[in-house]
């Protein structure tokens, strides 16, 4: 199969693996980028589980927490340039925005577009959008939000400058005095850690699965015996839950104890069991 340059550098920036090393793993999946990823990890060549990609696009993440900490929302808006996202109508126009959401809680950014602009009524959200735009004189677009409004505590944390933000809901004994505090430890550990799932059970089992092949695939390589190599595909499957599933991280404040073990301390001390029921994590430009 002739595989083009184009496709190469492709899978270039997705692994920064050698021309040759891509292009060979292109020609022995027959041209598919993620088969050849899994391709060059197996052998040895791709970096394990690239989770960051390159930005593609300036903007902000908001946070809005209602007063009673029950609702949450968080916003993604983009715009061309860092120099329009830093302008005082821009970050308005999205700490507005994110408080209209956490009110009015619509379905889809769509929805959201239709909505009366609540600080002028007479406009709807897609209506003064266009006046922002034309005001600023780049696009600019809603890019995403989650709103989080299910009876536990939600927390937020912004960091870098409302580059990465991210919305945490816990469940437990929601008026323990000492859980605001601790929400927004996790939320600011799911900021620096990059969880992919709060533990095990909720990972998406076609990663699990892929993971444990290319672990297979590796451990077979090594000549030992199976007993040996089924060790060392669990060893290596711990390593990467523990990278990726939040309850299994070392808690950044203290690495000495681990999310879930945290948990377990706060709750004995609050008198009921704690929980975090989920979150979500956005990064500017990012899918």
């Amino acid at each position: 199969m002739a595989i083009s340059a184009e496709l190469v550098k492709v899978l270039r920036d997705k692994t920064n693996c050698g021309f040759m090393d891509c292009k060979k793993a292109l020609q022995e999946t027959g041209g598919d980028v993620e088969q050849a990823v899994a391709y060059l990890r197996q052998k040895g060549i791709a970096v394990a589980h690239k989770r960051g990609e390159r930005a593609t696009s300036e903007g902000t993440v908001w946070a809005f927490i209602m007063p009673d900490s029950g609702t949450g929302v968080l916003l993604e808006v983009n715009c061309e340039s860092d120099f329009v996202a830093k302008t005082e109508a821009f970050q308005d126009f999205g700490a507005r925005l994110a408080e209209q959401i956490a009110a009015t809680g619509p379905g889809s950014v769509e929805e959201l577009l239709t909505q009366p602009w609540q600080p002028q009524p007479r406009l709807t959200v897609a209506d003064y959008l266009n006046e922002i735009i034309g005001q600023l004189g780049e696009n600019i677009r809603l890019r995403r939000f989650t709103r989080y409004a299910g009876g536990g505590l939600v927390a937020a944390y912004i960091h870098h400058g409302g580059r990465i933000g991210v919305l945490l809901e816990v469940a437990g004994a929601k008026d323990a005095p000492e859980l605001p505090a601790l929400a927004k430890d996790l939320a600011m550990q799911v900021a620096a850690a990059n969880p992919l799932a709060v533990g095990r059970e909720d990972l998406d089992p076609g990663l699990v699965a892929q993971e444990t092949a290319i672990y297979q695939a590796q451990a077979q390589e090594s000549g030992k015996p199976e007993k040996i190599i089924e060790r060392m595909v669990s060893g290596r499957l711990d390593k990467f839950y523990k990278e990726v599933c939040l309850l299994e991280q070392p808690f950044v404040k203290n690495p000495d104890l681990t999310v879930a073990q945290l948990l377990k301390e706060a709750g004995a001390k609050s008198g009921g069991e704690l929980s975090v029921k989920r979150f979500v994590r956005c990064q500017v430009g990012t899918d």
